[in-house]
């Protein structure tokens, strides 16, 4: 491989032992084209187990050569950070945050916003989405259905570290849970699950993260998910809206850290103006189009949206972050990549925000709002 490299870990239990799951993979040089600056789709990594971890080991850090550090669950043996612009994101699965707010996230961190990802699963029920990964050659060739879970589930910890590496993350914390499957399927059942977890525990790991790191922003997912209602996404806006409250107040788990207030929660929103300009656009320019009349029935939510980012010279944050998820993603597929970057820029450049609660000014009655920073510090997007 060309370019750094960097050794991901992540902790994997079996029984009463845990082990360190070790990757390689590539986090830079060898682009494509364009900014030389910017990342470069990672290769697809390898999983070997490389060595027994601890007996008392609860926790996995890694240090990327921009300092991204992965972390287990439990946060409260990490010093707090000093005060800084903050910007805390809370995704269901890894995958998640590369198909909704990574250009947005990529912005604020090339104009010197610390990030931050919350990650609730490690994406346990995850079926394989590219078919080339069978192919001879390709990590998945002649396993069983059985085999091909496990390695899929086992490659998804170093795909997210990869992505966030693309997207410009400094810091992933895992909170914990396993992922709950589609709705009303048997994995919901799972004690460990995201679905069954309790709403109070969860919470305040979530609050202890806000505690420490501090965000004046944090952006999660909407309160109307008719379109998507997946568990684990229902759950991620229940402890997301909980903690947003309770991080500052004192009488709320008073071992989680010093309280501390985020001045603004923000919901990512699937604009249903950007669906119709993709979807023309796409029929334009390639004849054809994924969007049925199906996606058109969801809820349209556009009349709430406060926040449109211009994130016209951040597409490939969402490009590369997207490709970094080997299994997940299709890198055929007309959904994610029918459009070029420079043709999603001509189509729509936005990517549009809910501003659900706010310590520092009234909510916008319009979608005016340019900046998630706006009330908190100078303008932070120039």
């Amino acid at each position: 491989m060309n370019g750094a490299t960097a050794t991901v870990v992540a902790v994997a239990s079996t029984g009463n032992t845990e082990s360190i799951v070790g990757a390689i993979v590539d986090v830079g040089g060898g682009n494509t084209g364009g900014d030389s600056s910017r990342p470069s789709p990672v290769s697809q990594a390898a999983i070997t187990e490389v060595a027994p971890s601890p007996p008392t080991a609860r926790m996995a850090v890694v240090t990327y050569r921009r300092g991204l550090r992965i972390i287990e669950e439990r946060t409260d043996s990490l010093s707090p950070v000093s005060e800084r612009l903050t910007l805390l994101s809370v995704h269901a699965h890894p995958d998640d945050e590369a198909s909704k707010g990574a250009p947005t996230v990529a912005k604020y961190h090339a104009a010197g916003v610390h990030a931050v990802l919350v990650c609730c699963t490690g994406g346990e029920e995850g079926e394989l989405q590219n078919p080339a990964l069978r192919e001879e050659g390709q990590p998945l060739h002649g396993l069983s259905p059985e085999e091909e879970k496990a390695r899929v589930t086992a490659m998804r910890p170093a795909e997210l570290a990869a992505s966030a590496e693309v997207i410009g993350f400094d810091e992933v914390v895992m909170l914990g849970y396993r992922d709950s499957g589609m709705p009303d399927s048997e994995a919901n059942h799972h004690p460990d699950s995201f679905h069954q977890a309790d709403l109070d525990e969860a919470t305040g790991r979530l609050v202890a993260i806000i505690r420490r790191t501090k965000p004046q922003v944090v952006i999660t997912y909407g309160d109307d998910q008719r379109g998507y209602p997946h568990p684990d996404h229902l759950r991620v806006h229940d402890i997301s809206v909980l903690a947003f409250e309770r991080a500052g107040d004192a009488a709320w788990y008073p071992d989680a850290g010093e309280p501390f207030q985020p001045s603004k929660l923000y919901y990512s929103a699937w604009s249903r103006a950007r669906m119709i300009a993709v979807h023309e656009a796409l029929l334009r320019l390639r004849g054809e189009s994924p969007f049925d009349e199906d996606w058109f029935k969801r809820p349209d939510v556009d009349h709430r949206i406060t926040t449109r980012i211009d994130v016209s010279g951040f597409f490939w944050a969402r490009t590369g972050a997207l490709l970094a998820h080997a299994t997940q993603v299709d890198p055929n597929a007309g959904f994610w990549f029918g459009l070029t970057d420079d043709e999603l820029v001509e189509t729509y450049a936005w990517e549009d925000w809910i501003l659900a609660r706010s310590f520092v000014g009234p909510i916008p009655e319009d979608d005016g709002e340019r900046d998630l920073f706006a009330g908190i510090s100078a303008e932070v997007l120039t």
